[in-house]
């Protein structure tokens, strides 16, 4: 029998992985997605948002029926007002243009207070996340609200300690590779803790947008996938923490995502298709037996109007 939930927060977390089936490597290995599209916001931003507010709260630094701020692509910003609409904290979003309709509006029906900051034809740039940064601890220092600050939050690293834990148990203790793109680095850091020590020889692989490729050493430029490749080498970002770096264009990361869609019925953001590349280039190297996992962000429902316009 299903237990009784007391409130949908406790619907985050334990979602599923699922084995690809037509788009898979030569070589034989086996690619898994973490589908976080189970939770409820269609996104595994639930998990670090809930984890970062629950923090505060915890210690004091955000009061009973607090405020918050914090600046976001979108996914944080949902999962954001989510949590806070359960937990009775008014919520300021600084937020752009750049990003998918779907997530601004989502943001707004779940409570949020939205700033929203114009951006240059639509792309991602270093510029405009500065610009939101700022932003952002402009309406704390004003207004006294507890800024999350997520490219700086070391709380959320719990979230994500918690999901390695989930992908260790669900492989049945058998995990050679895992793929993640960089947004904060958040999630690739914490579930990349958890799975080293579980398994020493792991290879750790970061993806970051090829238009944007800093972490590589690349110069910063414009790109347009969703939640990742801030344009400057983040706070959170560790080069120990990832064996090798993927570079994908957002062409590619799209072609991508239409294909998981149309091939495997799993309907995810851009992302998403970033990972599944570099999860097949790394389950080739890796060879028959080895079993890579990447993660299904979050629900191509949040990006049916870029899709549509594609």
């Amino acid at each position: 029998m299903l237990a009784l939930r007391r409130n949908i927060l406790e619907c985050i977390g334990r979602t599923s992985l699922v084995a690809l089936r037509h788009i898979v490597p030569a070589s034989g290995a086996r690619i898994l997605l973490k589908v976080e599209s189970e939770n409820p916001t269609g996104s595994m931003k639930d998990r670090m948002a809930l984890a970062m507010i629950e923090a505060a709260e915890t210690d004091g630094r955000l009061p009973a029926g607090g405020a918050v701020v914090e600046y976001t692509g979108g996914s944080t910003g949902v999962s954001l007002a989510l949590v806070c609409a359960v937990k009775r904290h008014p919520l300021h979003i600084v937020t752009s243009d750049a990003f998918s309709r779907e997530k601004l509006d989502h943001m707004r029906i779940l409570g949020a207070r939205l700033q929203v900051i114009p951006s240059d034809s639509g792309r991602m740039t270093e510029k405009l996340t500065r610009d939101m940064v700022e932003a952002a601890r402009v309406i704390a220092e004003e207004t006294g609200a507890y800024w999350t600050d997520q490219l700086k939050n070391t709380d959320q690293l719990a979230a994500y300690h918690a999901l390695a834990e989930e992908i260790w148990v669900q492989t049945g203790e058998r995990v050679d590779g895992f793929v993640q793109s960089v947004g904060t680095a958040a999630s690739l850091l914490g579930t990349s803790e958890v799975l080293r020590v579980r398994n020493p020889t792991i290879t750790i692989t970061a993806v970051e947008p090829a238009e944007s490729a800093v972490l590589s050493g690349g110069p910063a430029g414009a790109h347009k996938i969703d939640g990742v490749g801030a344009g400057f080498v983040v706070p959170l970002w560790q080069p120990s923490a990832a064996d090798r770096i993927e570079r994908v264009s957002t062409e590619d990361a799209r072609a991508m995502a239409m294909r998981l869609a149309q091939e495997e019925g799993l309907f995810a953001g851009t992302s998403t298709g970033a990972n599944v590349i570099a999860a097949l280039r790394l389950g080739e190297e890796l060879g028959p037996g080895a079993t890579v996992v990447t993660m299904l962000c979050d629900t191509g429902m949040k990006y049916l109007k870029t899709y549509a316009g594609s």
